[in-house]
């Protein structure tokens, strides 16, 4: 176990870069300001602040992006009060879960339970409860996620009005839609929503949709 002086480390923190995609982005963003346990969330994940991994979990208290669509953690905020540490704790086997959408659906970087493809990006998607690789390490996600592509990944997933849905949720919160995105009925122009927490859909996804 390293110490926390050994992960902080302001001389090449990848903070400044992260900054810089931050103003880049295309879409609309928020980053949260980091909690009082930033400090022990980055001693628990044992990620240096040299990665973007390690200073967004130092240096925010998440990001929400697409006015809160999609939702990165980091070390927790009343907005989003999950953390990377507490929300992986009995949760991930293999991989890191590192943000989510307001669909249901989990992006994590691959320890090794996901396949063979160490340090990519996967999602486990709301509309086929399988787990895909994005091919992708975290950096190219973070900057992917700051672009317009971010829309083009979830073309056909987001209804009229949804902005104003989204805007209404907490992030520890997603809509459950019924009938099921994952059955042949279901359709987010269609499908009833109502908000869930989170960590409820999580169970129930990865449970194979039962109950």
């Amino acid at each position: 176990m390293r110490k926390l002086e050994e992960l902080l480390d302001p001389q090449e923190s990848a903070w400044p870069l992260v900054q810089e995609w931050v103003e880049g982005c295309e879409l609309p963003i928020q980053v949260l300001p980091p909690s009082a346990v930033c400090d022990s969330v980055l001693a628990d994940l044992q990620v240096s602040t040299r990665s973007p991994l390690g200073a967004i979990a130092h240096g925010t208290g998440g990001i929400l992006i697409d006015g809160g669509w999609l939702r990165m953690l980091g070390s927790g905020h009343p907005k989003l009060s999950r953390n990377l540490s507490n929300w992986n704790h009995q949760r991930a086997n293999g991989f890191m879960l590192i943000a989510d959408d307001v669909l249901g659906g989990f992006f994590a970087i691959n320890g090794g339970g996901l396949g063979k493809d160490q340090g990519a990006i996967y999602y486990f998607a709301p509309d086929t409860l399988a787990w895909e690789s994005l091919e992708v390490g975290h950096s190219e996600f973070t900057q992917w996620a700051f672009t317009v592509r971010l829309r083009e990944f979830y073309r056909g997933f987001q209804w009229e009005g949804w902005q104003a849905d989204v805007a209404a949720l907490h992030g520890d919160s997603c809509f459950s839609l019924y009938p099921f995105l994952f059955t042949a009925q279901g359709s987010v122009q269609t499908s009833s929503r109502k908000p869930v927490s989170i960590a409820e859909q999580y169970a129930f996804h990865l449970a194979g949709g039962k109950p």
